[in-house]
């Protein structure tokens, strides 16, 4: 029986640490490129180390994949595996914006069992947002139970976005934090309506906040619409849609050309 409360304090611990160094409090940061577009801050680093060693004695028997970790084959064979994301949304995080997270979840046999998202930066007067999601039992943000969008049309549906396709000039933008994890769990909490991403991703990304979207009534799937599954030989998927469960259909249709398109 894992326990929830040192759990959750772990999360809420990382989210304090990142906090502590964020340049939007002022402070310095030194950051660089892991490959041309994809940023890391020496934070990133030791956020993961930190969440790493507190995790692995929390819950020794689980195996771990993150993404300022390299991947060990061993993971494949454990039933539970922890997936992170030290600092999920790293461009907000350098500019001193607040659309990053700690991403915490725990998967068993493919399937998220626990999720956490800290965005420790945002409603700083509540210490933060903390989310957390239950596999049967519920998500919530900041102890308040969740309930997702209910919309059920996709024409006008809200989406986390600064720029729109011409063909999906009939949606609505609104916030669009860098962090994929937390525009996922904005459809959680019914700030959007609908979110999809056309490219490939990576399972810490997303775990988390999929299974928060989904314990709050969302449906979350790749871009094809087919269901997302964890601790894969490649922990990649390609984009995520998540929605109100009532357009989730027209949505893939609307995006199904462009998602085979980008994908090939």
């Amino acid at each position: 029986m894992i326990d929830r409360a040192r759990l959750e304090s772990i999360v809420r611990e990382a989210g304090r640490l990142a906090l502590a160094g964020w340049p939007g409090d002022g402070h310095a940061l030194d950051h660089w490129e892991k490959t041309p577009g994809s940023p890391v801050c020496a934070l990133d680093l030791a956020v993961d180390a930190f969440l790493k060693q507190e995790l692995s004695a929390l819950l020794p028997s689980a195996g771990w994949l993150s993404e300022e970790t390299a991947d060990a084959p061993e993971r494949l064979r454990d039933q539970l595996v922890w997936l992170v994301d030290p600092i999920d949304g790293t461009r907000d995080f350098i500019r001193g914006r607040d659309g990053w997270a700690i991403s915490v979840a725990l998967v068993n046999t493919r399937r998220p069992l626990l999720g956490y998202l800290y965005a420790p930066a945002r409603r700083r007067e509540e210490g933060g947002e903390f989310w957390s999601g239950e596999a049967g039992k519920g998500s919530w943000r900041n102890g308040e139970r969740l309930a997702a969008s209910s919309r059920d049309s996709l024409a006008g549906a809200r989406v986390p976005a600064r720029k729109l396709a011409s063909e999906d000039a009939d949606l609505t933008m609104v916030e669009q934090p860098n962090s994929i994890a937390l525009r996922m769990a904005m459809v959680a909490a019914n700030e959007a309506d609908l979110l999809a991403t056309l490219r490939w991703g990576y399972e810490w990304d997303i775990a988390a906040a999929g299974l928060i979207a989904r314990e709050a009534g969302a449906t979350a799937t790749d871009a094809f619409g087919k269901p997302l599954n964890y601790n894969k030989h490649d922990p990649r998927a390609f984009g995520v849609l998540v929605t109100s469960p009532a357009i989730h259909d027209e949505a893939v249709d609307r995006l199904a050309a462009r998602a085979r398109m980008f994908s090939a």
